[in-house]
């Protein structure tokens, strides 16, 4: 992986012919594949305003890459970053049924994920075990980490293509059923992950979107069985989009494993999966599944007024682990519904 990312690092963008003499296009590899990056051709273009003139070309080029990222136009602040994300028109989101710590920044943009900074977080698409979760996703780099802190990318389309044909099918039978226990010490705390202090406002939230819950104190349990393959709403392909992998036991590292037992019980996991009869995921599929990840992953070094545009169905990210100050927002729209 390494090497792999030194090799990448070494090689320049590749030009390729742009409809638009405003802007340039290129490719971080020696192939056409994902992100597109789209950087100004002259000093003085305004990102929010070129989008906006640009959206049908954009569509396309997202739907066909999975990914753009913009690079060299400027994008440094919060505000400057919301500008951005608002020229696409889409309605932008609050962020429900969280997993992850995180904070809002402006209006419907937040930080990244808070995670401890040397833990890699795997490959995932955006709340893809919700009911509700976004087509578009958004990330602005504010400040690149010195060391690590990149946001690898990988094509769902090319997951599936590669899995097993026994995993896939196991998976395409039976989907993911969820469990989560909020509130246990561990992970987040309901109020957190439903954005309310009533307990009202959780179980009709729960009633709506397909979650069944129990209540244990002040702490609840949560299952959902969602499916593990879905159709892209617009091309109508078949994409991995699931956290079957990502919110099982058998993806923790042993040793963080071992410590998170040292204080809970397996019944008390923040969150795992199974399959949606309830059976166990063999830790042998999760190796796969995180080894095709691993595979398919494209991995860059973030700059500083980076943004990357990803179809949050089409394309899965994760997060490496980083040294030092790190300041990447996100934002997200195009509200899809199970």
């Amino acid at each position: 992986m390494k090497a792999s990312l030194s090799k990448l690092r070494s090689i320049k963008p590749r030009a390729v012919s742009g409809e638009d003499a405003l802007v340039r296009y290129s490719f971080l590899g020696e192939a056409e594949g994902l992100p597109i990056v789209v950087s100004p051709e002259q000093e003085g273009v305004v990102l929010e305003q070129w989008i906006g003139s640009n959206l049908e070309l954009l569509d396309e080029k997202l739907l066909r890459h999975g990914g753009i990222l913009f690079r060299g136009f400027g994008v440094n602040t919060p505000e400057q970053f919301h500008q951005v994300v608002g020229a696409f028109r889409g309605q932008l989101l609050d962020y429900m049924e969280r997993s992850s710590p995180r904070s809002r920044v402006t209006d419907k943009v937040y930080t990244s994920t808070e995670h401890p900074a040397d833990q890699r977080i795997l490959f995932h698409n955006e709340l893809a075990y919700s009911n509700r979760w976004p087509r578009a996703l958004f990330f602005g780099c504010i400040r690149a980490s010195p060391v690590g802190g990149e946001t690898p990318i990988g094509d769902s389309r090319e997951v599936l293509r590669r899995l097993s044909p026994g995993t896939r099918r196991r998976f395409e039978e039976l989907g993911v059923m969820y469990v989560r226990y909020l509130g246990g010490g561990l992970g987040l705390h309901w109020r957190d992950v439903f954005q309310t202090e009533r307990r009202e406002d959780v179980e009709r939230y729960c009633e709506q979107n397909g979650l069944t819950l129990e209540w244990d104190g002040d702490r609840v349990r949560t299952r959902s069985v969602r499916p593990a393959i879905r159709k892209h709403p617009r091309t109508g392909e078949e994409v991995w989009f699931n956290h079957g992998y990502f919110f099982n036991l058998h993806s923790i590292p042993p040793a963080l494993r071992e410590n998170i037992f040292a204080s809970v019980s397996q019944h008390e996991l923040p969150f795992n999966t199974f399959f949606g009869d309830g059976s166990e995921i063999p830790e042998e599929m999760i190796r796969e599944i995180s080894e095709v990840h691993d595979a398919v992953g494209v991995t860059f070094p973030w700059k500083q007024g980076d943004v990357l545009y990803i179809d949050n169905m089409l394309t899965a990210h994760s997060r490496n682990p980083f040294q030092g100050d790190r300041t990447i927002l996100v934002s997200m729209s195009d509200l899809l519904v199970g």
